[in-house]
């Protein structure tokens, strides 16, 4: 798939944004140059390949029991231990906000 001056100034036009001539043909090059990526992944042959619901999947079994033993099959794992490692410093970073009320945050009402 390859992308025209013309569908860059129909896209600009829906997206309601303008473009000097320069930054069109950024944007063209751009987008030709992804699209091409796309494409060299749609050659690839993935037919065998069983996908993942998540990342973690992918890790051998030996590198799941080393880190998490006792974890059931399915369980989102932590790789490291969940502790605290910076003392709270809630009041030193509210110290610049314009309006803060018993630990919290004031923000102007934008939603009636």
């Amino acid at each position: 798939m390859s992308l025209t001056p013309a569908d860059i100034q129909r896209l600009a036009q829906l997206s309601r944004l303008s473009f000097d001539p320069s930054s069109s043909q950024r944007m063209l090059a751009g987008l030709n140059d992804f699209f091409a990526i796309v494409e060299q992944m749609r050659e690839v042959d993935t037919s065998g390949v069983v996908p993942m619901a998540h990342p973690i999947d992918a890790m051998p079994l030996e590198a799941l029991a080393q880190h998490a033993p006792s974890a059931p099959e399915g369980m989102a794992l932590r790789l490291r231990d969940d502790a605290v490692s910076e003392p709270n410093q809630r009041d030193a970073n509210q110290r610049s906000a314009p309006a803060v009320e018993r630990g919290l945050f004031l923000v102007p009402k934008v939603i009636e």
